[in-house]
């Protein structure tokens, strides 16, 4: 979930949620959610209300709610357009290379991050994986993502997405995606490109290599 916006951390009315006076209104949906991710980060997710983000960024409920459904949905960003895109990227891979790899091509694809949103990513997944409040939103994301995999899995195998095989892959699929977010969130040393790649070739391995 890559996105492209000033880094405004440096900035003290920013950080405190309050716009300062004459300040432009944001006009991005990247600078609201960096503004919310702050705010999340330093008051938590479930004492920060629409109106804190709104008035920190400088517009108006109205607009605010063109850009997202509800404050959940700013945390997942851009999600549903990365679905878009992922499938796009599933279904441009070639018919000779091996389910697996080609789910591992689009998942690195679907977690590519610019350097210097990495740490607005990490508070992103911090945020996601470990906010209570965010879970039952949360598990209507993740089957929407499993979908997308379980799709491309039945088209190759000429069966329904909802078989066992489809079915099976998506989760293992979003299983060691979020075994590797996990870890990496644990050492900013980690490269989260690496992590997803190295379980992905694990994954069409068969778990049967030894441990590096």
């Amino acid at each position: 979930m890559s996105t492209t916006a000033r880094n405004d951390t440096d900035d003290p009315d920013r950080t405190s949620g309050v716009r300062r006076a004459g300040r432009r209104p944001v006009t991005t949906r990247f600078e609201i959610e960096h503004i919310a991710l702050e705010m999340f980060s330093e008051q938590g997710f479930e004492n920060t209300t629409v109106d804190d983000i709104a008035h920190a960024a400088g517009i108006g409920r109205r607009t605010f709610f063109r850009y997202y459904a509800s404050k959940n949905d700013v945390a997942w960003g851009a999600f549903d357009e990365q679905l878009v895109r992922m499938r796009a990227v599933l279904a441009a891979q070639p018919a000779e290379l091996p389910v697996v790899e080609c789910l591992r091509r689009a998942v690195l694809e679907f977690n590519h991050v610019e350097p210097e949103e990495q740490p607005w990513h990490r508070r992103r997944l911090r945020l996601l994986l470990q906010t209570p409040a965010l879970q039952a939103h949360s598990t209507l994301r993740y089957a929407a993502w499993r979908q997308v995999v379980a799709d491309f899995v039945a088209e190759r195998r000429g069966e329904p997405a909802s078989g066992l095989v489809p079915q099976s892959l998506g989760h293992a699929c979003l299983g060691v995606c979020l075994a590797a977010y996990e870890r990496w969130l644990t050492d900013e040393a980690l490269e989260l490109a690496d992590l997803l790649d190295h379980v992905f070739r694990l994954l069409e391995q068969g778990w049967t290599t030894d441990p590096p």
